[in-house]
């Protein structure tokens, strides 16, 4: 089964909004909106229509993107950031994973030019939310991004247990997790209000569904890109923010 509001994003209109910085006031607004030509959907067999051209002004605060968090993946200092929004059980934040993300983290990530920050939109159910968990408390053992890849790897729809708490355990014993240290972490709850807090920022975004992607550029410009766009979109702005930074 596939979530009404995962594929809502999956399917929704490819335009790249431009954000401009507002050092003073730690804000950012809209500037620009530019589109981007002849889209591929994610999903089979559907196409995107080319988006119109518009101009939305908006407010946010720059800790939206950056607080309740994951760790970086990649080099803290990389000029470029990708800020990811997504649900562990969402049909197309697999599919990025899965079709994209590699390709990003072999041209990008591992080669200095970018990081990569990965933020809960938990929309889907409750198992979402204890996914979400379970990946914090591996990162207290310093295995977010081995635990979230897990995660993905071991997807099988949406809200039918494979994200259950009895299966969390059986993840982390796989990738050699302390068992005391990360069932104590789970039954904590400890990560619930960050979690909480990090869909807020998703819905003061303006998202509506996953995944959702900001990319932050070397001079401060951020593009947004909704849903589970081809690898070719993602290089292009990151190439374009690249040659701004030069």
């Amino acid at each position: 089964m596939i979530h009404a509001t995962s594929l809502g994003i999956g399917a929704g209109i490819a335009a790249a909004a431009v954000i401009g910085v507002f050092f003073a006031l730690n804000y950012f607004q809209t500037d620009t909106v530019f589109k981007t030509e002849d889209i591929e959907q994610a999903g089979p067999e559907k196409q995107l229509e080319k988006p119109a051209v518009t101009n939305q002004p908006q407010q946010v605060q720059l800790s939206l993107f950056s607080d309740n968090a994951s760790p970086y993946l990649g080099q803290p200092e990389a000029p470029i950031t990708i800020v990811e929004f997504g649900d562990y059980q969402c049909f197309y934040c697999n599919k990025f994973f899965h079709d994209t993300e590699g390709q990003i983290y072999e041209n990008y990530i591992k080669t200095g030019k970018a990081k990569l920050v990965f933020k809960d939109f938990t929309i889907i159910g409750q198992d979402s939310v204890v996914a979400a968990h379970a990946a914090h408390c591996a990162g207290e053992q310093g295995k977010f991004w081995e635990y979230h890849d897990t995660l993905y790897n071991n997807w099988n729809g949406e809200n039918n247990g494979w994200a259950s708490s009895e299966n969390q355990i059986r993840f982390a014993q796989g990738i050699g997790l302390d068992a005391t240290s990360f069932s104590e972490c789970m039954s904590s709850n400890r990560y619930a209000e960050t979690i909480q807090a990090s869909t807020r920022d998703a819905q003061t975004l303006g998202l509506t569904g996953t995944p959702g992607f900001f990319i932050i550029g070397p001079n401060n410009n951020i593009v947004k890109i909704p849903g589970a766009q081809p690898y070719d979109v993602f290089a292009n702005v990151l190439e374009s923010e690249e040659l701004k930074g030069n």
